[in-house]
C-alpha cells in the first residue's frame, strides 16, 4: 500500500511539481487555506483548510490526516511552518510525519519562494530524500529545500504570499 502525503497549497504551482515527483511512491492528497474550486474539493483529494495563521491550524490539518490516514505532511506556505514545526509531536504520536525544520532550528533556513523550475529539490525526511537517493549529512533534517551544488547549504521552499 503507498504512503500517503498531504500537501498544502496543493493548488500553486509548487505543491503541483511535487506531487508529479511523488506520484509514482504516494497517493497525494491536497489542502489550501485559499479559494479550490468544488469540482476539486468533490473529488476526494482536495481539503479546505483555515489560515495557518489561526489558532486552529494545526488541529485542523491533524483531523484531516487522521480521517484520511496521512502518513507525511508537507506545508508549503511560509507562514504554516512555525505552527507546524510546533505541533509536530502532536502529530508523531499519531505516526504522522511532518515535513518542516524542527521549530528551534526553523529560523536557521533561509526561504526562497517559487523556486524555479530548473532548481533541484530535495525533500528531506530525516535527512534523506523522498524524492530521489539524496542524503544529508544533517540527520534529522526535515523539509523542502534546494541544496547547494556542495551539498553543505541547503534554502527552504514556500510558496509566494500572493
Amino acid at each position: 500500500m503507498k504512503k500517503r502525503i498531504l500537501i498544502t497549497f496543493g493548488t500553486r504551482g509548487l505543491g503541483q511539481r511535487i506531487a508529479k515527483l511523488l506520484g509514482d511512491e504516494f497517493e497525494i492528497f491536497f489542502a489550501s487555506s485559499e479559494e479550490i474550486p468544488s469540482l476539486l474539493l468533490n473529488s476526494g483529494k482536495y481539503f479546505k483548510l483555515p489560515a495557518g495563521l489561526m489558532p486552529t491550524y494545526a488541529h485542523e490539518v491533524l483531523k484531516i490526516s487522521l480521517d484520511h490516514q496521512i502518513d507525511y505532511v508537507l506545508p508549503l506556505g511560509g507562514y504554516e511552518f512555525e505552527p507546524l514545526a510546533v505541533a509536530k509531536i502532536l502529530f508523531e504520536e499519531y505516526d504522522i510525519k511532518v515535513i518542516v525544520p524542527a521549530q528551534d532550528v526553523l529560523q536557521d533556513y533561509y526561504v526562497i519562494e517559487n523556486p524555479p523550475k530548473e532548481l533541484s529539490l530535495a525533500l528531506l525526511v530525516d535527512g534523506k530524500s523522498l524524492i530521489d537517493d539524496f542524503t544529508t549529512e544533517h540527520p534529522g533534517l526535515d523539509g523542502l529545500f534546494v541544496v547547494s551544488d556542495s551539498g553543505d547549504d541547503f534554502a527552504l521552499c514556500a510558496v509566494s504570499k500572493d
